[in-house]
């Protein structure tokens, strides 16, 4: 191991695309430390208790790496251009021409990119408007629940919203925009997907925190299952994303002129895994919804059906500890996975590509039965990968449940992407070393 990793330092062009990475992620976490102007640094303190003990707003704590706790200038973290990006893919099976040019290659796809990227800055500039009236006014604390809310005087902005609040808003879009022109920067110049680089170095930054909260409240045994717990779902996660079904193709033997061509035998690769952390985002954002929905109506002190709904949402949804949101969450990611691999994978698509390169699957004839052999052994294949997914990201849940420990900042979900951009780095850095005959990583 230490051997390969010398060979990584060896090679001066991979040796400066890794420290390229590594500045602009240094950069990326000073940004973090960095808070918006214009914030109360007293009611901040307060504020980050509330997010830090677990409420509805801790998954966006959690991918902005502790910014939105702080309210840094990155506070919105990279969520807004993966939101763009989910949006983008499910538009791209229902807008036409959308589907034609995901089809063009490298110029269709540069295209995508850029209205995603308008997107991601009309998704951040509606969720810091939101978030600058909500907290600014210090009416956040239904996020928070019964446990952890802050006090009713607490305003992130104490001289009033206008014109402070523009600031705030302009300083939130401007650091997504940033963060979105650091990941382009790492992919184009660095090593690895810049995006996921940014999720990892948030997701694994908020790691030790989480266990050492855990020592603070003196919970030893709950702490040693959950490190022991961390260690096994990591060897799990590494077996069932390399996993995958291979399905065999055949390609008949055509002549162009005096050339023979195909006669080849090819695979079409489905990942047990194929939908990766994407069900956990959809799941964590649709439990989101009727909090942000109650908090609008409001009702929290009056009676009614509105104070229920409010009091049902505060003591189920909120609590992301108790029996029902575990289930809830656990139900949404087998179903978002099911929904996800359907628009990733299209067998009719699929099935028209292979009929048109001359190829078939054996035993299976082209056309209708290759589409229905394709789609049942995608559904198939799916069920065991969301399975796995929602047992990774309920079992910390779970156990801080059991044991009754209040600030952890999901676990699973943690463990689950960091080893996953991790595997995706090291096969890119195997891939440079194999190029100039050097050993790499995977064997």
């Amino acid at each position: 191991m230490l051997s390969n990793l010398k060979n990584v330092f060896k090679v001066t062009d991979l040796r400066n695309k890794i420290l390229f990475v590594m500045v602009l992620i240094a950069l990326y976490r000073l940004g973090v430390a960095i808070r918006v102007p214009g914030i109360d640094p007293d009611a901040i303190k307060q504020f980050k208790k509330g997010v830090e003990s677990q409420g509805a707003l801790g998954f966006l704590d959690l991918f902005s790496g502790g910014a939105f706790g702080s309210f840094s200038i990155f506070a919105l973290g990279i969520m807004p251009y993966i939101t763009a990006s989910i949006i983008m893919q499910v538009l791209g099976v229902v807008i036409p021409k959308l589907e034609k040019l995901q089809q063009e290659g490298a110029v269709g796809q540069r295209k995508i990119t850029q209205y995603t990227r308008y997107l991601a800055i009309g998704i951040s500039l509606m969720q810091a408007t939101a978030l600058t009236f909500i907290f600014g006014n210090g009416n956040g604390n239904a996020f928070f629940g019964a446990a952890q809310r802050l006090p009713q005087n607490v305003k992130l902005l104490t001289n009033g919203m206008w014109p402070r609040g523009y600031l705030v808003i302009l300083t939130l879009v401007a650091g997504t925009a940033v963060l979105m022109w650091m990941g382009e920067l790492i992919s184009q110049r660095g090593i690895g997907n810049g995006m996921s680089m940014v999720i990892f170095a948030s997701v694994v930054s908020r790691l030790p925190f989480g266990y050492y909260s855990i020592l603070q409240e003196q919970k030893w045994f709950a702490f040693a299952l959950l490190v022991v717990v961390s260690l096994l779902i990591v060897v799990a996660i590494v077996r069932v994303e390399l996993a995958q079904r291979r399905i065999p193709v055949q390609f008949a033997k055509r002549v162009v002129g005096r050339r023979m061509y195909g006669g080849q035998n090819t695979y079409i690769p489905l990942k047990v895994n194929q939908s990766g952390v994407i069900p956990i985002i959809f799941a964590s954002s649709v439990l989101l919804l009727p909090v942000l929905i109650t908090n609008f109506l409001g009702g929290s002190n009056g009676t009614g059906w509105r104070a229920s709904v409010q009091k049902w949402v505060d003591a189920n949804l909120v609590n992301s500890h108790g029996l029902i949101y575990i289930v809830l969450f656990s139900v949404m990611i087998v179903a978002f996975a099911y929904f996800y691999n359907s628009i990733a994978f299209d067998p009719i698509r699929q099935a028209d590509q292979i009929r048109r390169q001359g190829g078939f699957i054996p035993g299976v004839r082209p056309g209708p039965q290759t589409e229905r052999y394709l789609s049942k052994a995608v559904n198939r294949i799916t069920l065991p990968g969301a399975l796995f997914v929602a047992v990774v990201a309920i079992t910390p849940y779970i156990i801080l449940w059991l044991f009754n420990v209040q600030n952890f900042p999901f676990a699973g979900t943690t463990v689950l992407i960091a080893v996953g951009v991790a595997l995706e780095l090291m096969r890119q850095i195997d891939a440079q070393l194999m190029l100039r005959n050097y050993e790499g990583f995977l064997k």
